[in-house]
């Protein structure tokens, strides 16, 4: 049987540039070399792709030949940029480009157009899931329970920044957090706990996008469940983050070694078949395919469930969460990476067998 030949994209022009090459680095380590061909293609800080072999570590790709690939349905060619010549044929991609220009529908709408199949959400699910505000719209009118906040424009904060500071106060008191809408791995994320914080949160959430989501700040667990599947799909087991700092900011998730993950978390079974199944409902909400982690919030006092977001390309090294939580439902993480690439497959296969022209009669 011939080896199915698998892309990993990671890298990026996003300030989680780092964080995508770790996870390819996981992915590479523990995909089965008798079963994939794999190709390392790392799009480089200024948009460039780079294709290297699997014998090579992820972060050197970017010193490798540059390619590119043809919008030319079907073809599924790298196409040297020297040269002009194949360099690599592909069956399926796993895109692992975390954050603007991977996570947000843009290199999905790409790969739609080349015909690739690829793992995870599509363009519009991919899209509305990196939108906080959008995402929050959406998950409120089905009716499930999101945290209170209001989004804002850099413009509204640089046209009148007092009267929003006093605005955004008036509206959801304290304290706060502020967040950039499109972004992930906390980057740009402050929390404010006094009126004379607001401003500088507002500021360092505008350098990193144009709208900044406030929300009101619950004192909570941090509780995360992983989604797996397209039109069927299943909840992993819960897991909590503990982190050391006063919440899982970009050091907590990376860098401070004292961040506790509990998996499974420790809940009673009520609150964790509610936690699922509310995964379940924002998954097909917000058109999640693939897979996805969930993020939720439990209010400390009441033990109301907050709905925080839907992430459809979470971080992916063999520690992250997601594999932590599938590990811990039975699934080891290589198996995993096998059951997403079928997925991608089986999307795909399904949509190529669609009518591309209308028959009349």
């Amino acid at each position: 049987m011939a080896k199915i030949r698998v892309g990993i994209v990671y890298g990026g022009r996003s300030v989680e540039h780092e964080v995508s090459i770790a996870s390819a680095t996981s992915i590479l380590q523990a995909l089965d070399p008798s079963r994939y061909d794999v190709q390392l293609i790392a799009i480089s800080k200024q948009g460039h792709w780079h294709l290297g072999g699997p014998d090579l570590l992820p972060e050197a790709v970017l010193e490798e030949e540059e390619v590119t690939l043809p919008a030319i349905p079907g073809q599924r060619a790298l196409v040297s940029v020297e040269h002009g010549t194949t360099a690599a044929e592909l069956d399926v991609v796993l895109p692992i480009v975390h954050g603007t220009g991977g996570e947000d529908g843009t290199l999905q709408g790409f790969l739609e157009l080349v015909g690739v199949p690829y793992v995870g959400s599509g363009v519009l699910g991919s899209a509305i899931q990196m939108d906080k505000d959008i995402a929050k719209r959406l998950l409120a009118a089905a009716g499930l329970p999101v945290v209170p906040g209001i989004c804002v424009r850099a413009v509204e904060i640089a046209g009148d920044l007092e009267g929003t500071r006093r605005m955004l106060i008036a509206e959801l008191g304290l304290p706060l957090f502020v967040k950039p809408v499109n972004l992930g791995s906390s980057v740009g994320i402050s929390k404010v706990e006094r009126a004379e914080q607001l401003v500088p949160a507002l500021e360092e959430a505008a350098h990193y996008d144009d709208k900044i989501l406030v929300e009101v700040g619950v004192d909570a667990r941090e509780i995360e469940v992983a989604v797996l599947g397209n039109d069927e799909p299943q909840a992993s087991v819960p897991g909590e983050i503990v982190p050391h700092a006063d919440f899982y900011d970009y050091e907590s998730k990376y860098v401070d070694e004292a961040t506790e993950l509990r998996v499974p978390a420790p809940l009673s079974d009520e609150m964790t078949a509610r936690l699922q199944a509310l995964a379940l409902d924002a998954f097909r909400v917000l058109e999640g395919r693939g897979m996805a982690r969930v993020d939720f919030f439990i209010d400390k006092q009441t033990e109301e469930i907050w709905l925080n977001e839907v992430n459809s390309l979470p971080g992916f090294t063999e520690v992250s969460m997601v594999p932590r939580l599938w590990q811990a439902s039975g699934l080891a993480y290589p198996a995993l990476l096998d059951r997403l690439i079928e997925l991608a497959l089986e999307h795909s296969h399904r949509r190529q067998g669609l009518e591309r022209s209308y028959k009349r009669g």
